[in-house]
């Protein structure tokens, strides 16, 4: 999948005038890029319209219009833009309650090396993760983490003739801990692989 480029980003004034009907089109589309387990952890797939839409919003909250600064938003997203051999993800800890929140990051501790994805018979795909950043200390875990899982071609090839996907993370901290991707989210996720695979 290509990365973004500006000539892919509208101005200022073009986004204004488009944007209640790109966001609910981004709406839309996110929702079969996202899968929840339990009710505080929270994977949302990436992939060149969802960052074309982050990227949109940061311009238009910043007020951002020199192309320096522009680039320096589209290098800060395109690395979550699937490349054809992986699948991108933000993954959130979501805890409304402050003092549960500050409890949960530090008994979840290193949940970023806990998570993987699994096609059928294959062995587990752990992410790569936070990439850009250190985002877990001594004491606690970070609620959001960027993850990066490479699939081999024999793994996209068994997705592509059916094999099941299946989601999960190793810690009894969240229940459920495991699923299997269904449809349409588990067709949409296929859509990130390069067709020639």
């Amino acid at each position: 999948m290509n990365q973004l480029t500006r000539q892919d980003l509208w101005s200022l004034e073009q986004y204004s005038e488009r944007r209640q009907s790109f966001r609910a089109e981004v709406m839309m589309h996110k929702k079969n890029r996202q899968i929840t387990l339990g009710t505080h952890a929270r994977f949302c797939f990436e992939d060149q319209l969802t960052m074309r839409y982050q990227i949109q919003e940061m311009l238009r909250i910043e007020r951002i219009f020199e192309a320096g600064a522009i680039q320096e938003e589209l290098d800060t997203y395109n690395p979550l833009v699937p490349d054809g051999r992986n699948l991108k993800a933000t993954f959130m800890l979501e805890y409304d309650d402050i003092d549960q929140r500050k409890v949960m990051l530090q008994k979840l501790r290193g949940v970023e090396k806990q998570l993987w994805l699994e096609v059928e018979d294959m062995p587990r795909i752990t992410p790569v993760a936070d990439e850009d950043l250190e985002r877990e200390n001594d004491e606690k875990t970070s609620s959001v983490h960027f993850l990066r899982f490479e699939f081999s071609i024999e793994q996209i090839a068994a997705l592509k003739q059916g094999a099941k996907l299946s989601l999960g993370i190793d810690t009894p901290l969240i229940e459920p801990n495991a699923m299997v991707v269904l449809d349409p989210i588990r067709s949409a996720l296929i859509n990130d692989f390069d067709p020639a695979d």
